[in-house]
């Protein structure tokens, strides 16, 4: 086997080991988001858990990409299937955060305080940077779109990290009720505009 390959093997284990990583902390991520977000009434809570759970199906599909990254054919199949399996659950989601969030507007009900869902957006914003740069390195060894597409989902998870934190806290903090479904409003565009482009097969590389 040449220098090359045993570089690029080196990188494939790299990054099964990220998607590993990933799958794991989203599976964790998605079940206490739900069910604070549960207990809480908190619509983005509930909205970022089941983003989690969506980030857990792309960090699987990923792991099936790696192990057939020798077949260039193939792989080139995988990931734009993967995109589109993908944008639908994205669209799926921004549905149904709308219609949530809208109706809880509507209906003026207010969630109650979520200190677990703090502490975890707090959690997020600190792992999801560190974990998209490093996908992005490994990405730019094997050229992979698929791995630069799930790289920016792992940003983009940072986003809501941050607006589901600023929802929460103005909630806790100055009993903003709405503070949260607006902040759940907020998400829906980020993710809708991540399911068509997924559907779209774009490979968000350029």
């Amino acid at each position: 086997m040449t220098e090359l390959a045993l570089g690029r093997d080196a990188m494939v284990q790299r990054g099964r080991r990220l998607e590993y990583f990933t799958i794991g902390w989203n599976c964790l991520e998605g079940v206490v988001a739900v069910l604070a977000g549960a207990f809480a009434g908190s619509i983005s809570l509930v909205g970022f858990g089941v983003d989690s759970f969506i980030e857990v199906t792309s960090g699987g599909a990923l792991l099936w990409r790696l192990s057939l990254d020798a077949e260039t054919q193939q792989r080139e199949r995988i990931e734009k299937l993967t995109l589109r399996i993908v944008g639908v659950c994205f669209l799926a989601l921004a549905a149904y955060v709308s219609y949530e969030a809208v109706s809880t507007l509507l209906a003026k009900r207010a969630p109650e305080h979520s200190l677990p869902g703090i502490v975890l957006a707090c959690f997020s914003l600190v792992v999801m940077p560190l974990l998209s740069r490093a996908k992005r390195r490994v990405a730019a060894q094997l050229k992979s779109a698929a791995l630069h597409a799930d790289a920016k989902q792992t940003e983009f998870c940072t986003y809501l990290s941050a607006i589901l934190l600023g929802g929460l806290l103005l909630n806790a903090a100055l009993n903003l009720w709405w503070a949260d479904p607006l902040a759940a409003l907020i998400m829906v565009p980020i993710i809708a505009k991540e399911g068509i482009e997924g559907l779209r097969g774009d490979t968000c590389c350029d």
